[in-house]
């Protein structure tokens, strides 16, 4: 699962995205708004993370930007603004969510896999299946013939690649280049 992360704080981006890659995301940073809506225009993310206060574009022209344009990105804003004007801007602007700063990780890691959940609409792609192997792309939970396996975020990343390529010849080229951040498309 690919996650943007549109933040201009330096200490509170790295935060968040060293946060996401040790729980197993592939993570791509932008710290203004014109640079995150660049990249959400031109990858494919399960979901983004957006300031509303950044440099160049704010967070929720930013949003209104991704929605105009018809992308169905799931956004989560994360943001220093907490009066309930604030929170309601941002949904009605296109987000899905609105966590305010200071947050536990823990929340906004439920969120995100809220998000990504909601977003995923065919089951097939929720979980991934071979023999008695099965993968679980929200929860992260591996089990080989109904035995929990405990996975590195790498191992899980390798182990989804090769699910979703069952029965194809896939080359060492093909997986070096699935983006080694921390999980793989």
């Amino acid at each position: 699962m690919r996650v943007l992360v549109v933040e201009d704080d330096a200490k509170m981006a790295s935060f968040v995205v060293r946060g996401l890659k040790q729980a197993g995301y592939a993570v791509d940073h932008a710290p203004d708004g014109e640079t995150g809506l660049a990249l959400a225009q031109s990858t494919d993310y399960d979901a983004a993370i957006v300031d509303v206060m950044l440099p160049h574009l704010d967070g929720i022209s930013l949003v209104r930007r991704i929605r105009a344009a018809r992308r169905p990105l799931p956004v989560l804003f994360l943001s220093a603004k907490s009066s309930v004007d604030d929170r309601v801007r941002g949904l009605q602007a296109g987000g899905d969510d609105y966590l305010t700063k200071p947050f536990a990780f823990s929340d906004l890691v439920a969120r995100v896999q809220a998000l990504i959940r909601r977003a995923t609409s065919s089951p097939e792609t929720k979980k991934l299946t071979a023999g008695d192997v099965t993968l679980d792309l929200v929860t992260r939970e591996v089990s080989c013939a109904g035995n929990p396996v405990e996975l590195q975020p790498r191992e899980f990343s390798l182990l989804a690649f090769l699910l979703r390529h069952v029965g194809r010849s896939v080359s060492k080229t093909m997986i070096l280049g699935a983006r080694w951040t921390g999980s793989v498309r």
